[in-house]
């Protein structure tokens, strides 16, 4: 894991674009802090717990710094109002992304209206979010629905019914299949 985590750090350091990432990198890398962070336990250290509590800061400083860069790619597409490629996020970045969509937009109005010479009325509350209901093919986190509640964890075979624009993603993703009722 410490290698694809690397190479995911130094790929988003290096290029302009976002790069992509597996929908379940992000649980696999909490996996992996979790194992890391078990070596910490006893108080006389081996030269092997002593290397894997450096490991362990070091693939601390690299999720954060990821996570920065990542976040501040997706903000600046957003609020250049360029499109943001769904299928380069995890399925954790996509809920974000959906729940921060809405507020990017109404911003980008907002600013085409002020540079047009009027400033338009910002409505206040939240957007009504449509709902669909979908069965789970394959285990998936909680997630932050695009109305800014959580959803989840879902277990194979679970029945929930979430925000539309989380659905179409998971959905794509082959996580959930959408029920027709």
């Amino acid at each position: 894991m410490y290698d694809e985590l690397y190479t995911a750090w130094r790929v988003e350091i290096e290029y302009r674009q976002l790069s992509s990432l597996p929908s379940d990198f992000y649980v696999r890398v909490a996996h992996y802090l979790k194992k890391l962070r078990e070596y910490q336990l006893s108080e006389k250290k081996s030269v092997e717990e002593k290397l894997m509590e450096h490991e362990l800061l070091n693939v601390q400083r690299m999720v954060e710094e990821l996570l920065q860069v990542r976040y501040q790619k997706i903000m600046k597409s957003l609020v250049a109002g360029d499109r943001v490629p769904l299928e380069s996020l995890t399925a954790e970045e996509t809920s974000l992304y959906n729940g921060v969509l809405p507020s990017a937009v109404t911003y980008n109005k907002f600013m085409q209206s002020l540079l047009g010479g009027q400033v338009s009325k910002i409505e206040a509350g939240s957007p009504v979010h449509k709902r669909v209901t979908l069965r789970f093919l394959k285990q998936v986190p909680q997630i932050i629905g695009a109305d800014m509640k959580s959803y989840g964890p879902f277990m194979v075979e679970d029945v929930a019914s979430i925000p539309i624009e989380n659905a179409k993603i998971l959905v794509k993703q082959g996580l959930a299949k959408q029920i027709e009722l």
